[in-house]
């Protein structure tokens, strides 16, 4: 044997000539050299990198692996998303529930709108149940993790983590296979240009999820737009909200704001209460204190922000650095108020505040003046309850079904509203009506072998009533 004969090379003769295992373990040694965490390099199965063909940058086909199969893929992991992936795990079908951050609860939680409004009626009537307020109980019962509830018109707060926590537990519990950290970035359709499943980054490389039926819980719409839904595109108030600690004082109040006369002449704006959060630049920011959360010195501050484009990553760019020195000021000047010396920034959110960028084109867009009026809807699907000077509304299962695209249906802020209505359907508490709706929808299209236009509205409505979701 040649004496400049490597231990590398001397094992793997070894391992031709009769096998070797590792000491202590089963797994031969062939497996652990070819294992990377071993210490050999190998590539990503499915990366086929991008090249430069006469100046323009091109990404080959390539095969796609299949992460997963499900019946019901929701995609989005906030407060639209998790009901849904609850409420059509419950009616026994497959689900499988994909988040983009490491947590659940989306703007709720990572965004840090703690507010849950809006919740009742002109009457102080409590309008939206369901899988909500199931998590709102189980808020309840532990410490610091929501205060104000059953007091309207003042509306509950919540506590960021608290919630991560409920929810997930209660994915956990409820055998919905869930992805974190994980990127929806296209749709999969078929030759009829029916949705299928959709496709996913992460850290695995690009991977595919095939389903039955897809919820898109996004909150941009990102996947019906891929599978070529009609939408509208809308600009909105991108703000970025805070917490700040050791403070005893507000400056935002959390009732729901009384109801004005002359609405019906006015456009649907503002916030609940008689205070209100900086509108505009966001150096309009000038020492508020926000409102109280159910940690002790701790307060909330809610920042509208200026119009942006949240489907433009250099407009997110933007307002995200100038919204983190704006914030970071505010707490300054805050603490040149006398008894606020000790003021401190306990935490930014890590998620932007985008309430709007899309809209779908649905079987039934809801309007101003249909919310106005009363309107009543045979296919309602629950209630928003009133809001600035918006009265309590019926939203109809229309407004999650694409006017045109198969196997897709939208819950959460996408869904069809016009532009005004659609700032109050964003809300959380209509999140949660709509994601509850979406997801029995699917689950019925998985039982009854059925397109989501096609639903019985009827068996919709029992199940809904079911769930304790509130219809009127």
């Amino acid at each position: 044997m040649s004496k400049d004969l490597t231990r590398r090379e001397l094992m793997r003769r070894s391992i031709a000539a009769g096998g070797l295992y590792a000491a202590g373990s089963l797994m031969p040694v062939s497996s652990m050299l070819a294992n990377p965490a071993a210490g050999q390099s190998t590539p990503q199965a499915g990366r086929i990198p991008a090249t430069i063909v006469d100046g323009k940058v091109v990404q080959p086909r390539r095969e796609l692996p299949v992460l997963h199969k499900t019946s019901v893929l929701v995609v989005g992991g906030g407060p639209a998303g998790t009901a849904a992936a609850l409420s059509a795990k419950r009616l026994g079908v497959d689900v499988t529930l994909v988040e983009r951050y490491g947590y659940l609860g989306g703007l709720a939680t990572g965004g840090l709108v703690l507010g849950i409004f809006p919740l009742y009626d002109r009457n102080n009537k409590q309008v939206i149940f369901g899988i909500g307020e199931e998590m709102m109980k189980k808020l309840d019962v532990l410490k610091f993790g929501i205060i104000d509830r059953n007091k309207a018109p003042i509306y509950p707060t919540i506590d960021a983590e608290a919630f991560k926590y409920v929810l997930a537990d209660m994915v956990l519990d409820s055998g919905i296979t869930a992805y974190l950290d994980c990127w929806g970035v296209d749709a999969i359709v078929d030759a009829k240009g029916a949705v299928r499943g959709a496709v996913f980054e992460s850290k695995s490389g690009r991977q595919a999820i095939l389903a039955d039926v897809v919820i898109d819980a996004s909150g941009d719409g990102d996947i019906y737009a891929a599978a070529g839904a009609a939408f509208e595109k809308v600009k909105s108030n991108i703000g970025l909200i805070s917490r700040i600690g050791n403070i005893d004082e507000i400056d935002m109040a959390a009732g729901r704001g009384s109801e004005d006369p002359d609405a019906a002449n006015k456009p649907l704006t503002g916030k609940p209460g008689s205070g209100r959060p900086s509108r505009g630049r966001v150096s309009d920011l000038n020492g508020h204190a926000g409102n109280s959360t159910p940690a002790l010195h701790v307060n909330w501050l809610n920042m509208v922000g200026p119009m942006g484009d949240a489907l433009d990553v250099a407009d997110l760019t933007a307002l995200e650095l100038k919204h983190r020195r704006a914030t970071w000021s505010n707490v300054e000047k805050l603490r040149q108020k006398k008894g606020n010396e000790q003021v401190y920034l306990a935490e930014t959110a890590p998620q932007i505040g985008v309430r709007l960028s899309r809209l779908l084109e649905g079987v039934k867009k809801l309007t101003v003046p249909e919310i106005r009026s009363g309107a009543k809807f045979k296919d309602v699907i629950g209630y928003s309850g009133a809001y600035a000077n918006a009265p309590e509304f019926q939203i109809p299962y229309g407004s999650l079904v694409p006017s045109k695209v198969e196997n897709v249906l939208a819950a959460g802020r996408c869904i069809s509203t016009d532009f005004e209505v659609g700032d109050i359907t964003r809300l959380i508490p209509v999140c949660w009506v709509t994601g509850q709706a979406a997801g029995l929808a699917a689950a019925l299209c998985i039982q009854d072998k059925c397109k989501p236009r096609n639903v019985s509205v009827a068996k919709l409505q029992n199940l809904l009533r079911q769930q304790g979701a509130y219809l009127g």
